[in-house]
Order: C-alpha cells, then structure tokens, then sequence
C-alpha cells in the first residue's frame, strides 16, 4: 500500500507528524481522527515531487492553506487560534507571511473574505465568493471543507493531465537529441569519403548531408527564429478573435478534440457545483464558473447561458442549445434540475469526466506513444540507410 506523510496537531495545538501506510487519503484522515489528532495535511509519499513552476507553487500554497484552515475549523478551533495554531506548526516562509496578514486585517475587524481579496490575486473570484458566501451562511468550516475538496479534485486532474505527457516529452527529448547527434557528429565524418563522389551520391544521402551541413552552421539560427515564432505565435493570441478561431480548431481536433471537452466540462461543471452548494445563486455562480474555462468558445457559450438563465429558462435547455456540451452531462444537469438536486448532481457530472478524462488520456497516448516510437524510428533508420547506400556505391563508381 502506499505511504502517506502528515501534519497532524493535537487540541492543545501540538504538532506531530510522521508517515502512515493506507489505502488512501481519507483512510489516513481518518486513522489520525481516531486518535484523537486533527489532520492538517496529508500527502502521498512520492519517489519524486515535479514542481511545474511559480503557478504550480501557488496553487499548493492556497490548498495547504485551505485544507489546514477547514481541518482546524472544523474541530471547532476558532478562526484567530486556527491561524495562530498553523503559524506555529507550519514550516513554510510564504504561508507563515500569509497567515500573519490574514490575522492582522482579522484583529483589524475585518471579515476572513475581505482579508483574502487584499492578497493581490492570491485567491480567485471563486474562491473569494465561496468563503463569502460560507460566512454570509454562518458555516465557514463547512464551506472551506468543500472549497478544500474542490481544490484537490481540481489539482489531482491537473497533476494527471501533466503527468501523462511527461513520457512522451522524455521520448520526444531523446529522440531528438539522438538526431543531433547523428546529423551534427555521426553524419560529418562520412563527408570526407563522399567528397569525390560528387554527383555520384543518392538523392537520399545529399539531402541528408545537406541537412547536417544546415544544423552545423545555422543551427542556432533556426532554434532562435523557432523562438520568435513562438513568441509570436502567443501575441496573436493575445487577440481575442484568433483566440477564438484557435479554440474552434482545437474542439474539432481528432481525438484531442473530444479530450479538451471533457476537460473542460469536469472543471466547469465542479466549479459550478461546489459554488451553488456554497449557495452562490445559479447565475453569479455561472459567470463565476465561466473564468474557469481555457477555451474561449466555450466560455463565450457559458456567457450565452447565462443570458437564457436570466430570461427564466432551465440550465439543461440553454447548454444543449450550444452543441459544444456531452450529451450525457447535459442529461445528467436536467435530471438534477427535475429532482431539485442540481448542485449535487453537478458534482457527481464532475466525478464522472474526471474518469472520461483519464480514459480519453490513456487511449490518446496508446495511439500517441507507438506512432512517436515507430515515426522517430523510421527516421533514424531512413538517415543511417542513406549512408549505407552511399558507401554501398562506391563500388559502382567508374574508375
């Protein structure tokens, strides 16, 4: 079974912390519950922990932050003594410079939500509107246990999504760097003994040498004008009509396709669920749950939604109207709305392309990973077969 690290604190505010071995996350939660202790974090012990740069930090930090504050919340810890409690036990420089601001402007007679906002984008509009709307309900711990679970499920779909392209970038990576190697090393050294041949060489191994003979000399050029296109590329999507073109394109892709629109339905419809059980009213919680969306034609529907919801239409009626929506969350969300249920139900659409994603995931790279094998394999082959045939033809050169 795997293993599990934990900070855990007893209700005199003492900090322990160790390893356990269970079956899963809430299996350990529940272990330190019984022994008297309340779980501040629990993580899975990996061989090894990728740090995908400044965004990926902070999205650790603000689910630390809300994954301790519900623990000790939710133990019945008054809001001050929990930030007191965690500044005590953590050990982390940027969330110990958090928490000191969040308990001055709390000391300062100002409330958990307006406190959050003065972070300068450290928290989200839905993360702000969901504590806001906790606190209105008289329920913060409650609404920070959702809001923590809602991150979780969230970071766990990222981490998955990232984590299944890490073989193919390796073998990519390889690959390529085994090329330069052969048409900057290997293939140079052939040219001395092909320098009398002429116009003798095939086709096949001039054009090869041509390209060698390219990455000796303009290579650096070629890697700084893929640079700029790249840049470049990013200012024309800056423009929001491109922008929008671009998604189009993206949604009508084979296969990647049909992967982004699942993707984005789990995060719209976990987000738009997690703000309605927060009681965020259904449209609020729409144009709150539309930033969530990367792809702009989608986004720009939620918006259209939005305006029929307000006309005093269904939620199910509007999205299928867009034809951008799976049927089977569209049936899902009406049967919610039917029951009285659609907070809830919006949760459980979430859980369930949260494993359509993972299975479109692992069927995209079965095709991916053997085509990138057997594409950079005939490559290579191709290349070391030019130079075969050109020393094969020696032999057949007039003397």
């Amino acid at each position: 079974m795997p293993q599990f690290r934990y900070k855990a604190v007893t209700d005199k505010g003492q900090l322990q912390q160790g390893q356990l071995e269970a079956a899963s996350r809430e299996q350990v939660v529940s272990q330190l519950q019984a022994l008297g202790l309340i779980p501040l974090e629990v993580r899975r012990q990996a061989i090894w922990d990728l740090q995908l740069g400044r965004q990926r930090l902070a999205h650790r930090l603000v689910l630390l932050f809300t994954q301790q504050l519900a623990a000790l919340l939710g133990a019945g810890i008054t809001l001050d003594r929990a930030l007191t409690i965690m500044r005590q036990v953590g050990n982390d420089q940027a969330l110990a410079s958090l928490l000191a601001q969040l308990q001055d402007g709390l000391r300062a007679g100002k409330s958990l939500s307006a406190v959050l906002a003065d972070q300068q984008g450290r928290f989200d509009r839905f993360y702000l509107n969901l504590v806001q709307a906790a606190e209105a309900t008289g329920a913060l711990g409650q609404g920070l246990t959702d809001l923590a679970a809602h991150l979780e499920r969230a970071q766990d779909l990222r981490d998955k999504t990232l984590s299944a392209f890490i073989y193919p970038l390796i073998l990519l990576a390889v690959s390529g760097l085994s090329l330069l190697i052969i048409l900057t090393y290997v293939v140079p050294q052939f040219e001395q003994l092909f320098a009398d041949m002429g116009k003798a060489l095939p086709l096949s191994t001039q054009v090869v040498i041509g390209l060698a003979d390219a990455l000796r000399h303009y290579g650096i050029w070629m890697l700084l004008a893929l640079v700029l296109a790249m840049s470049l590329g990013q200012k024309l999507l800056a423009d929001p009509t491109r922008r929008l073109a671009w998604d189009k394109l993206r949604l009508r892709l084979p296969l990647l396709g049909k992967l982004l629109q699942k993707l984005e339905m789990a995060r719209f419809s976990r987000s738009l669920g997690t703000l309605m059980a927060g009681g965020v009213p259904l449209v609020k919680a729409l144009t709150i749950a539309r930033e969530v969306l990367q792809n702009q034609q989608m986004s720009q529907a939620i918006g259209e939604v939005t305006l029929g919801i307000k006309e005093g239409r269904r939620l199910a009626e509007p999205l299928q109207a867009t034809g951008l929506f799976p049927a089977l969350a569209l049936q899902m969300i009406q049967v919610g709305e039917e029951t009285g249920q659609l907070d809830q139900m919006l949760l459980k659409v979430a859980s369930v392309y949260d494993r359509e994603v993972e299975t479109s995931l692992q069927r995209l790279l079965a095709v991916l990973e053997p085509a990138m094998i057997v594409g950079l394999g005939l490559f290579i082959a191709a290349i070391i077969m030019s130079i075969l045939v050109a020393i094969l033809s020696i032999n057949e050169l007039p003397l």
